[in-house]
């Protein structure tokens, strides 16, 4: 925790400790400082240059860009998870700042992926060790005429995708599908301990859903991995009570979170952020210049 001691603007932190504790411990909280909304905009920015589009549903636009969002504005506790892991543009950071604090619940849940994989079983490790997650889902003419140019593809154009492409396409009977593939145990940005960190248990206990992700074989990930991890995961889960003006700043990569239960009609507002460090090493899960790194970037098709 980075506290004030004495009242002064966000943008008196300075950068290069910010970025050094970063690396560091990937989970910073920023706590007694003033600010504001668009202050905390500018805050994440001098990080992360390039945001990411979130599109998921249920957030509030919170500026004349896409940039910032409110976090889903519903009341249901959310599982662990890292923001985007469904797609192959996960960004590196995300941000969370508090312009309205819960009156009851409502906290922020982090857990560090490394401290998860350390805590596992040493059979469960093995297990997952070297195995990737499958992401698939159906592709249609937006999808196509975004990455490979043409709304209606041929078989050529399907199995020889541009080097841009961060999909594969599968034609399953009769339909095509897009998939990507992730380490189920991946390295972090700033460590080389292997951490947990993807959609799994946001899957199995929000969704109820067990085919998606998938692993690489096609196979579902068996019930007891996704049980081992949640036993490993609850206790080193710590629940974030908001302040008005905290600032958390999370590894991506590295860090998981989610929420306790919101009670309803809570007028809790908290403003996210999520982008593109300036000074991440390069992903060898991604293309070189990456498109979704690049300004502008908005995703071609909502994801579910």
């Amino acid at each position: 925790m980075i506290e004030a001691r004495s009242p002064a603007p966000l943008a008196s932190v300075d950068e290069g400790r910010v970025e050094a504790l970063f690396k560091e411990h990937g989970a910073l909280l920023f706590r007694g400082f003033d600010g504001d909304l668009e202050q905390f905009q500018q805050f994440a920015r001098q990080f992360c240059p390039v945001a990411v589009v979130n599109e998921s549903r249920n957030r509030a636009l919170l500026g004349e860009k896409q940039e910032v969002q409110s976090v889903n504005l519903g009341t249901r506790p959310f599982p662990l998870h890292p923001e985007l892991s469904r797609e192959p543009w996960k960004p590196d950071c995300a941000f969370f700042y508090c312009l309205t604090p819960p009156t009851r619940g409502g906290a922020t849940t982090i857990c560090d992926g490394v401290a998860i994989v350390n805590a596992l079983p040493a059979e469960i490790r093995g297990a997952m060790s070297g195995r990737r997650l499958k992401y698939i889902l159906a592709a249609n003419p937006t999808i196509f005429s975004y990455w490979l140019g043409t709304p209606d593809p041929s078989p050529s154009d399907l199995a020889n995708p541009p080097s841009a492409c961060p999909y594969s396409f599968e034609q399953i009977s009769g339909q095509i599908f897009r998939t990507f593939t992730r380490p189920l145990l991946h390295r972090p940005m700033f460590t080389e301990e292997l951490a947990f960190g993807n959609f799994l248990l946001f899957a199995r206990y929000l969704r109820g859903v067990r085919n998606f992700p998938i692993l690489d074989n096609g196979s579902v990930v068996p019930g007891e991995w996704v049980e081992a991890v949640k036993a490993a995961s609850d206790p080193l889960t710590a629940a974030m009570d908001w302040r008005r003006g905290d600032l958390l700043m999370l590894d991506n990569s590295r860090f998981m979170h989610g929420r306790t239960e919101v009670a309803a009609n809570d007028a809790r507002l908290i403003a996210t952020y999520f982008g593109y460090l300036r000074f991440a090493p390069v992903n060898p899960e991604e293309p070189d210049d990456p498109v979704w790194r690049r300004p502008g970037f908005v995703p071609p098709m909502a994801s579910p």
